[in-house]
């Protein structure tokens, strides 16, 4: 590219200097965009009784919108569009704790407004209308929605579960010593992703993520109604939003201790061609560009 071209003109003239300030805006807009391909997935499947989309088309759907978003945003960011993968960053040390802070903020919104630009509000308002559609299925339009056989407890060990094998596998590949090409890491965060809505997505969808649960929950509860946050009690929204967060801490750390830990150096493999060694930062996980 040329100086001239109109981008690189856009680029000296709005680009962001400050590191942090850059940071929170791809986390806000990746999350965002995330938020709205996710949500109209969902909306598709469920507003046309499952005659457009089936079950395996909303996983697809979701594993293609997490690498496309990552792809944009790890550059930056880091593409964490996730509280929980952001919190474990922090117990890895590439994330300070009040920038922990910062990111969840900036994701839960962008996660609310994200799933509220969907293209589907007259289809809503058609499916309202004639009494087509119950407030469960309005509800799960947005966010996560039990099955009436689940207790809060099974709920909270689903969203642990499935966000530990999230967290354990993104150490998997994002792990330099197991020689993945960063160019494909978003695209095998969308292969994770994938995985994990069809082992895990029965009891309650699979959320594995407390923005993407808990900010679009908020919206719900403004267009639906309290529903969305009275489920059990009170408390169903809870285990979207905490237990995540410690699923994918103690899946990450059991990654290093049983796994990562373990794996050779380059110079103690035996390739006939010399091996640049690794070093423990560069195989730390979704790089954290900060000052």
């Amino acid at each position: 590219m040329t100086k001239t071209e109109p981008m690189e003109v856009l680029r000296r003239k709005i680009q962001i200097k400050n590191v942090l300030l850059r940071n929170l805006l791809a986390e806000f807009l990746g999350t965002l965009m995330l938020l709205f391909f996710g949500t109209s997935i969902v909306a598709q499947f469920i507003l046309s009784k499952e005659t457009l989309n089936t079950w395996i088309q909303i996983n697809v759907g979701w594993g293609f919108a997490i690498a496309f978003c990552v792809y944009a945003t790890a550059k930056t960011s880091g593409g964490h569009l996730n509280p929980a993968i952001s919190l474990v960053m922090v117990t890895f040390g590439r994330l300070k704790l009040v920038h922990f802070f910062l990111y969840t903020i900036v994701q839960t919104f962008g996660a609310l407004l994200g799933s509220g630009l969907m293209v589907y509000y007259d289809a809503i308002q058609h499916a309202i209308a004639h009494e087509n559609i119950s407030t469960k299925h309005l509800i799960q339009l947005f966010c996560s929605y039990p099955g009436d056989y689940l207790t809060w407890r099974g709920a909270f060990v689903d969203q642990a579960v499935g966000t530990g094998f999230l967290a354990f596998f993104v150490c998997v590949v994002i792990d330099k010593r197991n020689k993945i090409p960063d160019a494909v890491h978003p695209l095998f965060f969308g292969f994770i992703l994938m995985t994990i809505g069809m082992a895990f997505g029965f009891n309650l969808g699979y959320p594995i993520n407390p923005a993407r649960d808990f900010g679009p929950r908020i919206l719900a509860a403004i267009i639906v109604g309290k529903e969305a946050f009275t489920l059990m009690n009170g408390m169903y929204w809870i285990a979207p939003v905490v237990a995540p967060c410690l699923g994918s801490v103690v899946a990450a750390w059991f990654y290093h201790v049983g796994f990562g830990a373990h794996l050779p150096e380059p110079e103690e493999e035996h390739y006939e061609l010399p091996m640049k060694l690794v070093t423990e930062e560069s195989a730390l996980p979704l790089k954290q560009f900060e000052q």
